[in-house]
């Protein structure tokens, strides 16, 4: 298994950049390589992305999610991965983010691409635009208040 850590601090309170962080299906608009994510209900998500220049799709599940806080998934179906996205309060207008995943590369290409620190670039590059996409915002697009808690079904 691989690593990433990387962190951003956008230029918007902790509960915009929160809230738009929940709207999955938005994830295409700044995230490289992801044509689609849809939710499929409140703890699952399909994924279509290009990866190592072909077309994965895979099935996700989010196994904590903490309103400002953070929101952690893992594969269901697909390559293996997990991560958790973390949400700080920096003050009233700013707040950070960090994103620590865990990922399997497949096959040859992806493994030398991860070697090379492709993913790692990906990943810092996604914040970056996640950054871009929500402080020309000002707001978010919509946003998910209810927690789901390690081992249980969601609580709105």
């Amino acid at each position: 298994m691989s690593s990433i850590v990387k962190t951003i601090d956008v230029n918007v309170p902790v509960r915009t950049a929160y809230n738009q962080w929940t709207q999955f299906e938005e994830f295409p608009q700044f995230m490289d390589g992801v044509h689609e994510v849809r939710q499929l209900d409140d703890r699952r998500l399909h994924w279509k992305a290009s990866i190592g220049g072909k077309t994965e799709e895979w099935d996700a599940v989010i196994s904590e999610q903490t309103p400002d806080q953070r929101i952690a998934w893992m594969n269901t179906s697909g390559a293996r991965n997990a991560g958790v996205v973390t949400f700080h309060h920096l003050n009233d207008t700013t707040s950070r983010v960090t994103l620590q995943m865990e990922y399997e590369p497949q096959g040859m290409v992806e493994t030398a691409g991860d070697t090379l620190g492709f993913v790692s670039r990906k990943v810092e590059g996604d914040l970056e635009r996640f950054k871009e996409y929500i402080e020309s915002r000002g707001h978010e697009t919509g946003g998910w208040r209810g927690s789901i808690r390690r081992g249980e079904g969601s609580q709105n």
